[in-house]
């Protein structure tokens, strides 16, 4: 090795040993007689002492060190006069007797610090640098230990990790997929896996039992802060188990997750069904680090002579604790939020419970203290809270009251990133009806089997057909999501003839999984936990770009290697393809 220690572990106990460090040069700074440097490593930071008095060349030289400069330095170990409490190594120093410029730097393009100057586009740009910082190399270290952890826990459960292709065969169903065209067969592609469901499902047919991978996955989709085309799953699956088992297993790994990474010990695990959430949040990945859940107003406010609420399908409200004294400007800032176009609500109702037990709403000359006193009732609201209505269709006053929660719960404080509440949706439908296309699509994907008592219904009422499946959510975040499969061909067969596949399409995409049930498939299920998210979520981050060495921007762009670009012409002919203007 070049270096006897690194900057991050010399202390007291190394006092007048000598020792030889590396690493870059993160400050400088001139003091008269005496020069301090900075010397940085991915372990920390250690100060460099040079004396005029005692080598005045090796002083001199070591003025001219720029930032970032790649040098190794040896002294002696010494007692700092000034500590610094905030640094490992900020008891000692090293009094410099010599050094040797491993590489020169030009100036960096933004500061390499905590609190840096450097813009997102331009810090993507120069990435390299970036990750020198210590809030990037925090990231990236929990990352790591997250995988560690992972991997320990499902060794211990006997899980194998198996790799599966990343060339394999596009398929219709789920996102766009990534396409790699083949030069040995003309005209024919390759797509990157959106995930390795159905070579997972074969290793269960192949009798693993229990399979597991930290593997990257391919969406061409639009993107967002918590998404990027390229992506890390925890994909798992297991052999001979119930639903029951799979959420018993995959909660014990989140507990040991929180346990060895973050200290911290989550004792419930609720579970809600689809229709539950829904109707009492408005949203499949419900936030339950706080209340305010969803009260249903038909009953009270229709047929009222309110035409806005007479006309809804759905009158449904919240309860915002406190909130009563909120001034019309705040109120008039709420309206204009629920009215946002990604929002969709027409309006919004208050209903002030004031602290004397009288009632102030939008609604006055429709509702009295007595009705609004049977609203207050039903919603479990108490002098100095806030009513909060909506209504409409159901499903986009939901969606859009759902919104509304989670904007009450950040101003409230309520959502902190320091609570963790976990829990299980169950119970989600099978399908869902697509307007456009006018045929049923798979919820999740079309090897989810469903409920078996929800059988029946599949040709006479899909809409009715409940599936063995589940998500995982943490704090408002789908963390991930699977299912019990089908391991039936038959009832494989039903499954993609209701999703509008012929025979021979049916065959011709997923025939060698259909042939693989009739060699004996077992009982099988699995998910698969979006790792991006859940490392952003213990970092406590909304975007999980943070926790990606080389993350792509939000235009699908890595800016630092100029790609996507184009090819050459050779290459295209190679493959048979044509550029269309």
């Amino acid at each position: 090795m070049l270096r006897s220690h690194t900057c991050g572990e010399l202390n007291i106990n190394n006092i007048g040993q000598e020792v030889t460090l590396t690493g870059w040069v993160q400050k400088s700074r001139d003091l008269g007689g005496m020069t301090f440097i900075d010397l940085r490593d991915r372990y920390g930071i250690t100060q460099l002492v040079f004396n005029m008095e005692l080598d005045p060349g090796l002083c001199g030289k070591a003025r001219k060190l720029g930032r970032e400069y790649v040098i190794k330095v040896t002294g002696k170990v010494a007692e700092r006069s000034n500590k610094n409490p905030k640094m490992p190594t900020g008891d000692i120093e090293i009094i410099a007797e010599s050094f040797d410029i491993l590489n020169e730097s030009k100036t960096p393009p933004f500061t390499i610090e905590d609190k840096t100057d450097g813009g997102d586009e331009l810090r993507m740009k120069y990435r390299y640098l970036d990750l020198r910082r210590n809030p990037v190399k925090r990231n990236l270290e929990l990352r790591h230990k997250i995988s560690i952890e992972t991997r320990k826990y499902l060794d211990s459960e006997q899980f194998f990790e198996i790799e599966t292709p990343f060339l394999i065969k596009s398929t219709p169903e789920g996102a766009r997929d990534f396409v790699v065209p083949s030069r040995m067969h003309s005209g024919q592609f390759y797509a990157l896996p959106q995930s390795p469901q159905t070579f997972k499902q074969l290793l269960m047919v192949a009798g693993y039992d229990r399979y597991f991978q930290l593997v990257r996955c391919f969406r061409d989709e639009d993107l967002r802060a918590d998404r990027q085309p390229e992506f890390t799953q925890i994909d798992c699956e297991m052999s001979f188990v119930t639903q029951e088992d799979i959420l018993n297993t995959f909660e014990g790994l989140a507990k040991h997750l929180f346990k060895t990474v973050k200290g911290i010990d989550i004792e419930e695990f609720p579970r809600i069904s689809y229709d539950d959430a829904m109707r009492l949040y408005g949203s499949d990945k419900p936030d339950i680090r706080f209340g305010m859940e969803f009260v249903e107003l038909n009953d009270l406010a229709k047929e009222k002579g309110f035409v806005v609420f007479d006309k809804a399908e759905l009158v449904v409200g919240i309860n915002a604790p406190g909130c009563g004294n909120y001034s019309r400007k705040q109120l008039d800032k709420l309206t204009d939020f629920v009215r946002k176009p990604q929002i969709g609500a027409q309006g919004l109702v208050y209903v002030k419970y004031n602290e004397d037990s009288t009632f102030k709403s939008s609604v006055d000359k429709f509702f009295d203290q007595e009705a609004l006193k049977t609203w207050a009732a039903k919603l479990g609201a108490k002098p100095g809270d806030l009513m909060l209505v909506l209504a409409g269709a159901t499903d986009k006053t939901r969606k859009a009251l759902n919104e509304l929660r989670l904007e009450m719960g950040n101003r409230l404080e309520l959502r902190g990133k320091d609570v963790f509440k976990p829990l299980w949706v169950v119970d989600f439908p099978l399908l869902e009806w697509d307007e456009d296309s006018e045929r049923w699509h798979a919820m999740h994907h079309p090897f989810t089997s469903p409920k078996p008592e929800d059988i029946g219904y599949m040709e006479t009422d899909p809409g009715k057909v409940r599936a063995n499946a589940y998500d995982m959510v943490i704090n408002g975040v789908e963390i991930g999501g699977g299912s019990i499969r089908i391991h039936n061909k038959d009832l494989q067969k039903r499954m993609f003839t209701l999703l509008g596949f012929s025979d021979e399409e049916a065959q011709d995409q997923f025939g060698f999984l259909m042939n693989a049930f009739e060699y004996g498939a077992p009982p099988h299920g699995g998910i698969a936990l979006g790792f991006d998210r859940l490392v952003a979520l213990f970092g406590g981050s909304d975007s999980i770009r943070d926790y990606i060495a080389f993350p792509k921007n939000n235009a699908g762009r890595d800016v630092m290697i100029d790609s996507p670009s184009g090819i050459s012409q050779e290459q295209l002919d190679e493959l048979g393809l044509k550029i269309v203007e």
